[in-house]
């Protein structure tokens, strides 16, 4: 006996699979923009729901406090930042992560060279 859950998954598998698929973003494609001395950012693949942004930070660079309403998540390619997050403040260096809740006041700081991938839900339209 075949189990019914089985022609649900095989449905969802084929609906998932007849998407149109946007192809790849390849880093070297992707246009760098500088938006302030000391940073420059790659939006890389993203739809109406989310987004995922590559930033690079020379040393010293210190961003404005800020808050925006999409979640943040954060992962520390190379480098190392001192970040506030709300009434925390803490460091993070390469392979380390973590989220920015939205609507929450946060700010970091490079304090040597350090690259970054920040995912966005949902995307950020002042960036696409």
């Amino acid at each position: 006996m075949s189990d019914p859950r089985d022609s649900s998954a095989d449905s969802a598998s084929e609906a998932y699979m007849s998407e149109k698929r946007n192809p790849p973003v390849r880093l070297e494609d992707a246009v760098r923009r500088v938006p302030e001395p000391g940073l420059a950012r790659q939006i890389l693949a993203w739809n109406p729901q989310m987004m995922l942004v590559r930033h690079e930070m020379e040393a010293g660079w210190k961003g404005a406090s800020h808050s925006h309403p999409h979640e943040q998540m954060v992962y520390v390619i190379r480098g190392r930042l001192r970040f506030v997050c709300g009434d925390q403040t803490f460091e993070a260096a390469a392979g380390d992560s973590f989220i920015v809740p939205g609507g929450v006041e946060h700010q970091a700081a490079a304090l040597e060279p350090a690259e970054v991938l920040d995912f966005f839900v949902p995307c950020r339209e002042d960036y696409a």
